[in-house]
């Protein structure tokens, strides 16, 4: 079983290993700084969006599409 953003825990990181979906969602996380290869920490998946940190810059999305990352635990 694949390892998405919505299974990590409070403060634990991952590496983006891709996007399930089409070019237009890959786009819109890209151009927010959540592409294949970057290394991401868990702020707050408790409920609603998934806050995460992403090189020192705060991001929350929804959990549909969190679940749609790929990730690999670090």
């Amino acid at each position: 079983m694949e390892s998405t953003l919505i299974n990590l825990r409070k403060n634990e990181k991952g590496l983006v290993r891709g996007v399930e979906g089409g070019q237009g969602i890959k786009q819109q996380l890209s151009l927010r700084g959540l592409s294949e290869g970057v290394l991401v920490r868990m702020i707050d998946c408790s409920c609603g969006p998934v806050v995460l940190d992403i090189n020192g810059s705060t991001l929350a999305i929804g959990r549909g599409i969190a679940g749609r990352i790929i990730i690999d635990r670090c």
